[in-house]
């Protein structure tokens, strides 16, 4: 049988929400909260209702033409999001739903709910540090 290297961590690791040891990263009107351990970061990702990233987080002084260019995988907790490619396919993904974005996307919040998520990201680089 052939051996895979999972580049699996030896320690068993543990972090919470609620600890106030994670990173607030606020952008717009979406906020995150960052966790990271060896080799993942987690992100509790908060998108208010009317928050978007063409909006949110496009580039300063030019709302509405942003696009995220970074992949995400995530599992929706509560609410619902709307999510547009730039070849035009568009999803709603809503809680208990898991995303895959693929680069170049925007997301918008649907209904009349906040949206709440967790975000995988693998490796402790994060897709945001270019935001102030």
């Amino acid at each position: 049988m052939r051996e895979q290297n999972l580049d699996i961590p030896a320690l068993l690791q543990k972090a919470n929400f609620d600890d106030p040891a994670y990173q607030l990263i606020t952008i717009g009107r979406i906020t995150k909260r960052r966790l990271v351990l060896d080799g993942t970061t987690v992100l509790l990702v908060k998108f208010p209702v009317g928050a978007s990233v063409a909006e949110d987080a496009a580039p300063p002084g030019k709302p509405g033409t942003g696009m995220c260019a970074q992949p995400h995988v995530a599992f929706v907790l509560e609410g619902g999001v709307g999510v547009r490619q730039q070849d035009g396919s568009q999803q709603t993904y809503s809680a208990g739903d898991v995303m895959m974005l693929p680069p170049h996307h925007d997301v918008w919040t649907v209904g009349d709910q906040d949206c709440v998520f967790v975000e995988f990201l693998r490796g402790t680089s994060d897709v945001y540090d270019f935001w102030p």
